[in-house]
């Protein structure tokens, strides 16, 4: 069966008056896994969102294959539909190979060869077999199976409705459905969110075994640096977005070589332009072309002065032309990129011999069970476990913001603050820049100017908070946070929406300072670079309740 690629051409796209994509060109073909990076607002969803039809570009063109899929925020059912719904929509395009094979065989069986149609019967079931081989119809049911099992849905009953199952779990089963069908193109929009570690091992394991295209907007560096075949940023650069053959950590070091190049190559022409304009402007003034010979001179000064004049026009000419030839060309100047620029995340409390927080036997019936925890004044501590075992549970309970039978001692005026998974704005429709000033108070808004933290640019400040990204929501109220640091700093799956290159950023600053930070993460580019302590959570009816340890594992966070 031909599979066709997913093809881009100079597509362009403005939302609320600002350009997101400008000339975006993309070829996606089968047997390619392509991750779109950049920033947050740089355009990856609005490029998914293109490349599906479900927006039309202002500009350009997009050729896609006719069976493609794409990976909505919600499923296309009722709330009222079940799990069985969703699964026969998915296998309904296998069902019918096989269905159809059916017919044509017993057809052809029913047609003597030579008879009037019978080519055209072998044609059409040629044509029908080539399909159903490569969606592997007959293991369809079988794979069904599979998939559902492998992300954490194998125990929910197919009478199950969607109205009864988490926002998390609605997610998961989109993604099975996408899988079990397995379209020519998939296109997918941070798929590794709501997914523990089984479940993104077997999503990667998934899709590198797809024959058709991928295309996946993601933050999880572990995940594109195990699927991807190559990466597109989205981030300025001198020719617009840049192609990366390989996964992220290939990308990595080439995208700091090639901003080393273009910063180098920019001075570079820079200089030769102050040279040229020099040359063009103060060379010619020199030597004045009405100066009267010295008593020296006066011998062969006709012959001279023309000489020296033809020379100093032909120098000014050459300089003049190569001026404008490069102000015609010069390269753009390197646009600053936000670098997270924030001090300490959390705020000196002073050691002593009580802890910060300290919790004993402490339950939260059917959503947390631990014995025994304690956060010292400096600590750093990583909270793991799979979907449900309570680690926002548990973030929520040290913040004060849960009830929780048990003990649970706070020291006295500790100050806390808590970045929750999801980001809601009382005031939508507000300016991030008045949002912030607000939310701190003019003096502490006067004092750390929300552009010197290094989350947004200036030009997002006057955009409403409803406009913005969940990335960039995301990070006001991060920003929110560090502006007025508390002595305990709680964030809930901290590089969730962030681009990967601030990720590397917010981990490098989580290792150093004063103050204490617990944060819960699945985010396994994370965990395996940690050195604090670490502490998993087992689901609250296990018998065994979570301990914290050490991290064996090496790394710089």
């Amino acid at each position: 069966m031909l599979q066709h690629a997913l093809l881009a051409h100079d597509v362009v796209r403005s939302l609320g008056g600002r350009r997101v994509l400008d000339g975006v060109c993309l070829t996606a073909s089968p047997g390619h896994r392509i991750g779109l990076i950049g920033e947050n607002g740089a355009g990856k969803s609005t490029l998914l969102r293109v490349l599906a039809g479900l927006d039309e570009p202002d500009a350009g063109s997009v050729s896609r294959p006719d069976d493609l899929g794409f990976l909505h925020q919600e499923l296309p059912f009722d709330a009222d539909a079940t799990i069985g719904t969703v699964l026969d929509e998915a296998l309904r395009e296998a069902r019918e190979d096989l269905a159809e094979l059916d017919r044509l065989g017993e057809d052809i069986a029913r047609a003597p060869e030579g008879a009037p149609g019978h080519a055209e019967l072998l044609a059409a079931y040629g044509r029908r077999l080539e399909q159903a081989q490569h969606r592997e119809s007959w293991d369809a049911d079988r794979r069904a199976a599979l998939v559902l099992d492998g992300l954490g849905l194998g125990a929910f009953g197919h009478d199950r409705t969607l109205g009864s199952l988490s926002g998390g779990q609605r997610g998961r089963l989109a993604l099975a459905a996408l899988l079990v069908r397995r379209p020519s193109a998939l296109l997918l929009d941070e798929p590794t969110n709501h997914l523990d570690d089984g479940a993104a091992a077997f999503l990667e394991e998934q899709l590198r075994g797809l024959p058709g295209t991928v295309v996946v907007a993601s933050h999880d560096r572990a995940f594109l640096d195990a699927v991807c075949t190559d990466l597109v940023d989205l981030d300025p650069a001198v020719g617009g977005p840049v192609r990366y053959g390989g996964n992220y950590s290939a990308y990595v070091g080439e995208k700091t070589a090639e901003r080393e190049r273009w910063e180098r190559r920019y001075a570079e022409e820079q200089q030769e332009l102050a040279e040229l304009r020099h040359s063009a402007g103060v060379t010619a003034s020199r030597v004045a072309p009405d100066r009267g010979p010295r008593d020296n001179e006066k011998m062969g000064y006709g012959h001279r002065a023309g000489r020296v004049q033809s020379q100093i026009s032909r120098r000014v000419r050459n300089a003049t032309r190569r001026l404008e030839e490069l102000e015609r060309t010069q390269l753009p100047e390197p646009p600053r990129p936000l670098r997270f620029a924030a001090g300490a995340l959390a705020a000196h409390a002073e050691e002593g011999p009580r802890p910060l927080v300290s919790l004993r036997d402490v339950r939260v019936p059917g959503r947390l069970a631990l014995d025994a925890l304690e956060v010292s004044a400096a600590d750093r501590l990583l909270v793991t476990g799979g979907n449900g075992t309570g680690k926002s549970t548990l973030l929520a309970v040290l913040a004060g913001r849960l009830a929780a039978e048990g003990t649970v001692r706070r020291r006295h005026r500790l100050t806390v603050g808590l970045l929750t998974q999801d980001t809601v704005f009382d005031r939508p429709d507000r300016t991030v820049h008045d949002t912030y000033g607000l939310a701190l108070g003019p003096a502490r808004a006067e004092e750390v100017p929300l552009g010197s933290l290094g989350l947004l640019p200036e030009e997002d400040l006057g955009k409403p908070v409803g406009s913005l990204s969940v990335g960039q929501r995301r990070r006001l109220a991060l920003a929110l946070l560090l502006a007025h640091p508390p002595q305990l700093l709680l964030l809930d799956e901290p590089t969730n929406h962030l681009s990967p290159r601030l990720c590397d950023e917010l981990e490098e600053a989580l290792g150093t300072g004063p103050g204490a930070i617990v944060l819960a993460s699945h985010d396994r580019w994370l965990r395996r670079r940690w050195q604090g302590r670490e502490l998993r959570l087992e689901p609250a009816g296990a018998s065994s309740v979570a301990r914290c340890r050490r991290s064996p594992v090496p790394g710089s966070v």
